[in-house]
This record gives C-alpha cells, sequence and structure tokens, in this order.
C-alpha cells in the first residue's frame, strides 16, 4: 500500500470540488488513447460479486447519435411541459445536455443476467449490480477529470427505446448516456446551482441509531 502524501489528499479533494457535471463541450476530438485510458478504469471498481455488470456502448456513428439526440429532445419536452409558472421558464432556458457538441459519447449499460459472481450478493439485492455500475462510472468520471475531460450525464431519456435504437440484448439496462469532451469553461459548482435551479445543502446531515 503506497503512502499517500498531505499534497495528494489535499489534490483529491480539489478533484472532488471540480468533478462537475460538463453540458457546454468544444467540438475537438478527444485522443482515443485517453478515452481508453479513463474506460480501463472500469476493470479497477468494486463489483458485487465480483460480477463486473458493466457493459460499455461507444455511440459513435451519426444515426446512432442523431437516434439518441431525437430520444433526449423527445423527452425533454415532455418533461418541460410538467413544469408550471416561473419552473418552467427557468427550466426552458437550462442546458441539459451536451450531446450536439461533444466528440465522445458512451451509453452505459448494466447486464442483469451476467453469470459472472454466481449472484453472489445479488440475490437479495439485486439492484447492487446497478450500483456497481454507478461506482464504475464515478471513478472513470474522476480519471477523466483528472486528464482535464468534461463528462455530462444525460438522464432524460426513453430508455428501453434507446435500448431498442442500439440494438442490445434484452437483459442490459441503460445506467447512463455519457457526454465527454473538452469542457468550453471550468467551474467548480454546479451549473443547476448557478441557474438557479436547486442548491446545494450546506452541510452533511448524519444520524445515529
Amino acid at each position: 500500500m503506497p503512502e499517500f502524501s498531505d499534497e495528494f489528499r489535499q489534490d483529491l479533494g480539489q478533484l472532488f470540488r471540480w468533478r462537475r457535471d460538463v453540458r457546454r463541450f468544444r467540438t475537438d476530438p478527444v485522443d482515443p488513447a485517453l478515452v481508453d485510458l479513463c474506460l480501463a478504469s472500469f476493470s479497477l471498481a468494486p463489483s458485487v460479486g465480483l460480477s463486473e455488470p458493466w457493459r460499455i456502448i461507444k455511440v459513435h456513428s451519426a444515426q446512432a447519435r442523431a437516434a439518441a439526440l431525437q430520444n433526449f429532445e423527445i423527452e425533454n419536452k415532455k418533461a418541460l411541459e410538467g413544469q408550471v409558472d416561473d419552473r418552467a421558464k427557468l427550466y426552458a432556458n437550462l442546458k441539459l445536455s451536451g450531446m450536439r457538441d461533444a466528440p465522445v459519447q458512451l451509453a452505459i449499460f448494466c447486464d442483469e443476467s451476467t453469470e459472472k459472481g454466481a449472484g453472489l450478493g445479488a440475490q437479495t439485492m439485486p439492484e447492487m449490480r446497478r450500483y456497481s455500475v454507478v461506482s464504475a462510472v464515478t471513478q472513470m468520471w474522476l480519471l477523466a477529470r483528472a486528464h482535464g475531460l468534461g463528462v455530462g450525464w444525460v438522464s432524460i431519456l426513453d430508455a428501453p427505446k434507446l435500448c431498442a435504437e442500439l440494438d442490445v440484448p434484452k437483459d442490459w439496462r441503460l445506467v447512463a448516456f455519457l457526454c465527454m469532451g473538452w469542457p468550453e469553461d471550468d467551474m467548480d459548482s454546479p451549473e443547476l446551482e448557478r441557474a438557479g435551479w436547486e442548491q446545494r445543502a450546506p452541510h452533511l446531515i448524519v444520524e445515529t441509531r
């Protein structure tokens, strides 16, 4: 086990602070080797029963990207229609996807039927497989940010429709659609907070039972 310095711990804290959800990307290409380096971090992530249930698709073709973008735009319109009054006006001005500009787009799935891990830890809580995928995404996100890349998580999607459009196996469930690229600018606060949509809690609430 290496001995981490105080300087490293401070830098790690800064990385957590600057890991923001990015929606505004430059269109400059990203070296595929750097993308693969970030994706390789999945193999270091924890997973229930060592099942490693993550499945990754690089959404690269113009057809696949257009289908994903249309999916988002349809669902985003529905979400806007569900807002009222001032919230509707605010929502209409939010930028909630970088799908038009991000050079790298990834669809991350959970293989719900994987035999790896022999079901250990997932028989009583099958959702643990998806939590494992989320852990891997978070780990990759931090590594990408450490290299200066931005990542944005698009969740306003019709997941079953996207699965069909990408023609994935029936037991794969969409966990994350990620945009990745070089950010237009760097901010250490969430865009939704800056836009006035919501505020972060001033402190962590921890209870003891």
